[in-house]
């Protein structure tokens, strides 16, 4: 399953895994669990096994039949890092992004550590493509060690989605951070983001020279409250990790 994205700062969604387990507060409202759980027992849907963890072979090779560069939220409903998807599947993920080069590829993980240690091994210290842009999760300040993981990664296209952000994460240290993006919760039971908290990551990045992106303040629905923060729209972009052929696409 494969589709275009209504999300704001990518094109597309590709899910060689669906499904995944809670691994902190971030997890507790899962829009990804709320959709697929609607589905569970239904014969032959998609989700048929609800949020239920699983692997997709045969979903492997879309990215390879989409001829237009496209960038592309890799599992948008799972986390490509969960401790139960054998490495092996991982990599198979891993050699089909490499092969479609012309994509932009966006990994985004809760589970740090696991994803620190996979791109060591894979690349034995090189750097990782261009065109792989990796991400963590990162909710409170309780969980801001995801950073530090991932600054760990030899890559120059590190982002972090602050999203759902449910505190203050402080004073953060986002250098080597290419892209901050920054959203409230949405569905029926969406807890609020305080303008401070939104405000703080705001500054950190104008001090570290990271690109910021104001997604939501979020609500029942994601549009609920608009995406102005102090008056204004932020669309950070990292454009200078962009590479070419999705750059000629995107100013054209």
């Amino acid at each position: 399953m494969a589709q275009k994205s209504e999300i704001e700062w990518t094109d597309a969604t590709w899910n060689p895994v669906t499904g995944c387990t809670k691994v902190g507060p971030g997890c507790d409202n899962c829009y990804a669990e709320r959709f697929a759980e609607r589905w569970r027992g239904v014969a032959g849907h998609p989700y048929e096994q609800g949020f239920d963890l699983r692997a997709w072979p045969s979903r492997l090779e879309q990215p390879v039949r989409w001829r237009e560069p496209r960038m592309i939220f890799v599992n948008s409903m799972s986390d490509l890092f969960h401790k139960e998807i054998d490495r092996t599947f991982i990599d198979r993920v891993f050699d089909v992004m490499e092969r479609t080069d012309w994509h932009v590829f966006q990994v985004l993980t809760k589970r740090s550590s696991l994803m620190r240690n996979y791109i060591r091994a894979r690349y034995d210290g090189g750097s990782v493509p261009r065109h792989i842009w990796l991400g963590v999760s990162v909710e409170d300040s309780a969980h801001v060690k995801r950073i530090s993981h991932l600054k760990a990664v030899n890559s120059e296209a590190r982002f972090i989605s602050f999203e759902p952000l449910l505190g203050n994460v402080g004073d953060v240290d986002l250098s080597t951070i290419a892209w901050a993006i920054v959203g409230g919760e949405s569905g029926p039971n969406a807890r609020p983001m305080e303008e401070e908290w939104a405000v703080c990551i705001k500054h950190v990045c104008e001090r570290d020279g990271v690109e910021f992106f104001f997604k939501q303040w979020g609500g029942p629905r994601p549009k609920s409250n608009g995406r102005r923060l102090e008056g204004m729209e932020w669309n950070g972009f990292p454009w200078k990790i962009v590479p070419a052929p999705i750059l000629e696409r995107l100013t054209q």
